[in-house]
């Protein structure tokens, strides 16, 4: 089992579902986290242990990443960044709904830019500085109303890139993680009813993901073992893409 007792995780999106389960793997594997949501995390932490701390914060605002990231790494340190907050609003290409459009890029791509540079400093004083982006399958091949999602989630996969070239210098690896729907609360109502059977059957192994396996996979990348690989996607889809 990956052992990151004296480590510090910082997890964007901690209150949602695959947010959680990182919090409970990455707990149980000894680290201390910090919590961060725009909405209140402070049960978790506290269902978690006395180590871990939950913090506000509205990713859309970029002086309050630099003040929060910067507080927290004063506070606790950061060894392992997991930028897994996202925002989901899918419409079709000729909705031009700019506002939905700019909300998706400041959220899901421009948020965690913004959160890695301002945890670089705290990631190279790490000496092992782990960075797991949350992306999807959407931003990897085209789904059918996802091109404000997929294009930031794409975007996304770049990012990855760029920043594990830039700082592997540092220690510092940068990977991404790619998951077809995950069985959170939220993604059940989406793809509920017919909707959610077809693109079940559409995946391989028949069925989605759920978010434990997510945060394995963000164990995984964050671990000594996984020391080598940076600046890769890893598909956690079942197949889809595969084909």
């Amino acid at each position: 089992m990956t052992d990151l007792s004296g480590l510090s995780v910082l997890i964007t999106g901690a209150a949602g579902g695959i947010g959680t389960a990182m919090a409970e793997r990455f707990a149980a594997a000894g680290a201390r986290l910090a919590l961060v949501d725009i909405s209140a995390a402070d049960d978790l932490a506290a269902r978690l242990g006395p180590q871990h701390r939950a913090y506000r914060l509205d990713l859309e605002d970029p002086v309050a990443i630099a003040d929060t990231v910067a507080q927290i790494g004063a506070e606790m340190g950061i060894d392992i960044l997991l930028n897994n907050a996202g925002l989901g609003i899918v419409f079709p290409a000729d909705t031009t709904d700019v506002e939905a459009w700019d909300r998706t890029m400041r959220i899901n791509l421009r948020a965690p830019w913004l959160m890695s540079a301002a945890a670089l400093p705290f990631l190279k004083a790490s000496g092992r500085g782990r960075i797991v982006n949350v992306s999807s399958q959407a931003g990897v091949i085209a789904i059918a109303d996802h091109a404000a999602y997929g294009s930031s989630k794409a975007g996304l996969i770049l990012q990855t890139r760029v920043l594990a070239l830039e700082w592997a210098g540092f220690g510092i690896t940068v990977n991404a993680i790619a998951p077809t729907v995950v069985e959170t609360p939220m993604a059940l109502v989406g793809w509920s009813g017919e909707k959610g059977v077809k693109a079940r059957a559409e995946i391989p192994v028949g069925r989605f993901a759920q978010p434990a396996e997510i945060a394995a996979t963000a164990l995984f990348l964050s671990s000594a073992e996984a020391a080598m690989i940076t600046g890769e996607t890893v598909m956690v889809d079942g197949g889809f893409s595969i084909r």
